[in-house]
């Protein structure tokens, strides 16, 4: 009888010749990812587009309006509140009209445009730096600035240069001292700072001996500049700022995008497709121009640029300091120093700059003191 065949079973894969094993068997095909391609996003280009930045900033511009209309009724001719909110209006009596709009709005605004400018500088530079104590009054550009005009001053010779064309050419000299001292196969916020700090004592140092060698007049005019002041001030240095921050703000703001890329380090920006050299010269430039304008207007007002953008980062909970919000706060910062400046002591006007310096020390001794705790120099 023929053999029963036995039902058939799956049989082991032939070994080759020699009992050499075979190749493995491929692995099989792993599942596709479910949901949405990974992709990395940034927030709006002006951080105020989410809700907490943007309530920052309408908190702070409206205390900074109410410290602005409060500085127009101070004066030998005092002017009611309600009057100077008419008076801003065009609606009013002829003889309010010109001690608010003439005499008194001129100062008011300098001291808003200067502390725009001011804040929006030490934000661009703090954020291109990735260092809290990144600010133009610390790495030399006021310095400079102020000894570009304090030179004009001392030596009587400006070569048909107004003071802001002259603080513009300071400072643009001294930054790109630093930039070329710093440079080194590229440039890095670490050697910006340590190159500003030593660039800054050296213009301290030249400022400190042009007063020296100036006559009493001219030290006393060059000392009462250098200090930060806004008395005196008039029409022409209000439209001078106002055109310089028409022009810089709306650069600065579309580069804040690439800003908070170099917050991630150059290596990282530079795979996300960020420029960083070409970035960073482009936001020096800015933020010069920025800090020039200002201390022209009123002079190297201290701390208001190291302060307000860490203030206006800790308001806005955002992870660097917001541009705009930061220049809103410097506004009210500077205001506000006026207003005490004028009323401490009675019958005695003080420079701003003594006020904002006096609140901005300790600011800076807390970011020191913070620095030293994470151990990482800011």
């Amino acid at each position: 009888m023929p053999a029963q065949s036995s039902p058939t079973t799956p049989s082991a894969p032939a070994r080759p010749p020699g009992g050499a094993a075979g190749p493995p068997p491929a692995a099989p095909p792993r599942p596709a990812l479910r949901g949405r391609p990974f992709r990395l996003a940034f927030p709006p280009v002006s951080g105020m587009l989410r809700p907490r930045p943007a309530l920052t900033g309408l908190l702070v511009a409206a205390g900074a309006f109410l410290l602005f209309c409060r500085g127009l009724t101070l004066g030998d001719y005092p002017v009611p509140f309600a009057d100077v909110v008419r008076a801003l209006g065009g609606a009013g009596d002829p003889g309010t009209l010109v001690v608010v709009r003439d005499l008194r709005l001129p100062r008011a605004l300098t001291g808003a445009l200067v502390g725009v400018a001011f804040g929006v500088s030490g934000a661009v530079f703090q954020t291109m730096t990735r260092n809290p104590l990144a600010s133009p009054d610390m790495i030399g550009l006021t310095e400079g600035a102020g000894t570009a005009v304090v030179a004009s001053v001392v030596l009587g010779r400006t070569g048909g240069l107004g003071l802001s064309a002259l603080g513009l050419l300071g400072a643009l000299a001294t930054a790109l001292l630093v930039y070329a001292l710093a440079w080194k196969g590229g440039t890095t916020g670490y050697r910006i700072v340590l190159v500003g700090i030593g660039v800054s004592w050296i213009c301290t140092s030249a400022t400190d001996f042009l007063v020296a060698r100036g006559s009493r007049f001219q030290a006393q005019e060059a000392i009462g500049w250098l200090v930060g002041n806004l008395n005196g001030r008039t029409w022409g240095q209000v439209d001078t700022l106002a055109v310089a921050l028409a022009v810089l703000l709306p650069v600065t703001l579309a580069m804040t995008r690439w800003m908070r890329t170099l917050q991630l380090g150059d290596d990282v920006a530079a795979g996300l497709g960020t420029p960083v050299q070409a970035v960073r010269l482009a936001l020096l430039l800015a933020g010069v121009g920025l800090v020039a304008f200002g201390t022209a207007a009123a002079g190297p007002v201290a701390f208001v640029a190291l302060a307000c953008p860490q203030i206006a980062q800790r308001l806005a909970g955002t992870a660097s300091p917001p541009p705009i919000v930061s220049g809103l706060t410097g506004a009210l910062v500077v205001l506000g120093s006026d207003l005490l400046a004028r009323e401490a002591v009675p019958g005695t006007e003080l420079p701003v700059g003594i006020v904002t310096g006096a609140l901005g020390a300790p600011v800076l001794l807390w970011l020191l003191i913070r620095a030293n705790r994470a151990g990482s120099g800011g």
